[in-house]
């Protein structure tokens, strides 16, 4: 095994299935190990919680490989060792080991008072809400002719600051200023996607449309499409661009 690397397979044995946490015992013999920054490589079926990783300075990047298969260990090699660059993004939510206290038969999406949602949408860590009610409008209302109206455009500058070529995944989120207030709207929102590849130093423009009515609506309590006034914000990883919304 190349040095730099630190590899975790989990093996579920009866009654692990209440833990989403990686054992103390793996956990520390990462620490060791690392003298310098390593790759964590996870060989796993589903989530599991890797909050102790993700702050720890001496674990540079971390791998889900799942479960691979026969080709996977080649896979794995030629993305390790630079001969191949992907970009991805992972398929579900990653929830912290406390999550483990959600009810299974609860499959609420929206998140409550006690109950912090379900997905990336509503998931949510408690805290104060607002009580003022906002304005909005009814998007059947606006008809087909206001919603086509109400699209603007966004373009993205990306850069490969690497050192060799390779595949990202731009991701656009919505949210409103004022956040989910207990499922009343979801925390974010993913408004659009596009996969770019770029040489080394490259830079490139992408552009994305946003409508009003697709991206920034919610479904009210009874199901209904609305559009709130206020301040949203688009989000590219870091970056953030305030979208005004009057009614």
């Amino acid at each position: 095994m190349p040095s730099g690397l630190v590899w975790m397979r989990r093996n579920f044995r009866l009654g692990e299935f209440l833990s989403k946490s990686i054992s103390g015992s793996n956990q520390s013999s990462i620490a060791k190990v690392a003298k310098k920054p390593v790759v964590l490589v996870l060989i796993c079926g589903g989530p599991v919680d890797v909050s102790f990783a993700t702050n720890n300075a001496k674990i540079g990047s971390i791998i889900w490989a799942g479960y691979p298969g026969e080709a996977g260990g080649i896979a794995l090699a030629e993305i390790l060792f630079g001969d191949h660059n992907p970009g991805g993004r992972l398929p579900m939510t990653w929830y912290p080991q406390s999550f483990v206290n959600v009810k299974m038969t609860d499959m609420r999406m929206r998140s409550a008072s006690g109950y912090p949602g379900r997905t990336y949408r509503f998931y949510k860590v408690a805290k104060p809400n607002s009580v003022d009610s906002i304005r909005y409008a009814l998007v059947s209302e606006m008809g087909e002719h206001g919603c086509n109206t109400a699209k603007t455009k966004v373009s993205v500058t990306v850069e490969n600051q690497g050192e060799m070529s390779g595949k990202h995944l731009v991701l656009m989120f919505a949210r409103h200023e004022r956040g989910g207030e207990d499922g009343k709207r979801a925390e974010k929102q993913l408004v659009g996607f596009k996969s770019i590849v770029l040489s080394n130093g490259e830079k490139a423009e992408i552009e994305f449309e946003i409508s009003l009515c697709e991206h920034l609506s919610r479904a009210n309590e009874v199901g209904v499409m609305v559009v709130e006034e206020g301040k949203y914000f688009l989000t590219v990883g870091d970056s953030e661009l305030p979208l005004t919304v009057d009614l």
